[in-house]
């Protein structure tokens, strides 16, 4: 045996020194190793063998399997979630059933949060506990974990800020519905200091007061606001002031800014003065108005202050096209609103029955999806209506 090797390495060092002679073949019960790659291949060859060396955790796997969860979309989207020890996947379960949750919610909501099974028991209990003091109907509370799970099922180290964020916000009397759909749509405003939302909330009823909102409608309207636009806690108040000193010097008075600021729902802090400079400047050379006119567009249509300029003239450009005029436009400028594909989409449904925008309203063209159909309803019923109605009785003089 000892022979056999020797021979077969003294041919294999040969080859390496006379490349004339063909490699004698090994015997049958023996095989050479390969000669080792370049360092370059092992190199690249270890890196992604060292993401593999840590396994999943299997228990995690079998318990998320048994709840029906997905295991694939959760591999997929956030694996690194199933490699993660401890994991507490049954605790989640109880919690979720303990507020009424059925199998098939619970699997919703760790299949799109799976980052749920790695809060600890403690951190489960005292969301719980936080969430139970503004919104106290489990049902409701279910409901709100899962649209917004990641809202729920947070860290730690936030539980100090959202608990002095509750506090501030129910001394402002504001309703646990509205402070509820806060914390859930706009978690970054209760994990940041109180410091801050108690710094925007007062610009923004100095706002309101200083354009002549009445004090006794202020929490009224600062409840509509925050519900409308709950982002708008996570903007500078410096923003704020900025924007309405530029509207205010483009010619709007109090009580049209005041109208401004409601129907902007909060959007006005996250404009700029130099984007609402640029596109009122291309609206008013495009509709061919004059500055007051402008501005009672404007107020029809607040998309004038934060629709870029392409858009604005992409949308023109398709109104025209269409055979629509610049004065229909000026008379219902809220039909920027829509892109191009839904108005040609709605002017075909009522050329259908006869309506022609070109002579008749845009009124008919504008409003959601479930305004039109309304509109449309009406416009098939007037024409399906008989001429003569032989039970209505006849008029005389």
């Amino acid at each position: 045996m000892l022979r056999l090797i020797t021979r077969s390495l003294c041919f294999h060092c040969q080859r390496g020194h006379i490349g004339l002679l063909p490699p004698p073949a090994p015997p049958p019960h023996f095989s050479l190793p390969p000669p080792p790659p370049p360092p370059s291949v092992l190199m690249v060859a270890a890196r992604p063998c060292s993401s593999l060396t840590q396994k999943e955790n299997q228990q995690t796997v079998d318990a998320l399997y048994n709840l029906s969860v997905d295991i694939r979309k959760v591999r997929k989207l956030k694996g690194w979630v199933l490699h993660q020890s401890p994991a507490y996947v049954s605790e989640a379960e109880s919690l979720l059933r303990g507020l009424g949750a059925d199998g098939p919610v619970i699997a919703r909501i760790l299949e799109e949060h799976p980052e749920a099974v790695l809060c600890s028991p403690e951190q489960m209990s005292a969301q719980r506990e936080l969430w139970g003091s503004v919104c106290p109907n489990n049902r409701d509370l279910v409901a709100i974990i899962e649209k917004f799970p990641a809202s729920f099922f947070t860290s730690a180290c936030s539980h100090g800020n959202q608990r002095d964020n509750i506090l501030y916000f129910q001394s402002l009397r504001l309703n646990k519905r509205i402070i509820s759909k806060l914390m859930a749509s706009a978690p970054q405003s209760f994990s940041q200091p109180v410091e801050h939302n108690r710094h925007m909330v007062r610009t923004l009823q100095e706002a309101y007061l200083d354009l002549g909102g009445q004090e006794d409608n202020m929490k009224i309207w600062l409840q509509k606001l925050l519900s409308q636009n709950p982002y708008v806690l996570l903007k500078p108040p410096e923003a704020l002031r900025e924007n309405l000193d530029f509207l205010r010097d483009q010619g709007f008075s109090s009580a049209q800014l005041l109208r401004l600021l409601a129907k902007l729902r909060g959007f006005v802090s996250e404009l700029s003065p130099e984007g609402m400079q640029r596109t009122l400047g291309f609206s008013r050379e495009a509709l061919g108005c004059s500055q007051e006119e402008l501005l009672e567009i404007v107020l029809k249509c607040q998309a004038l202050l934060y629709y870029p300029v392409p858009v604005l003239s992409d949308r023109l450009r398709g109104l025209l096209t269409v055979g629509i005029s610049l004065e229909q436009i000026v008379e219902t400028p809220t039909v920027l609103e829509l892109t191009t594909q839904i108005v040609t989409y709605r002017i075909q449904r009522l050329r259908a029955y006869g309506y022609d925008v070109r002579t008749g309203s845009l009124d008919a063209l504008n409003g959601t999806k479930k305004d039109f159909e309304a509109t449309y309803g009406r416009l098939q019923l007037r024409r399906e209506r008989p001429l003569f109605n032989p039970v209505a009785p006849l008029k005389a003089d």
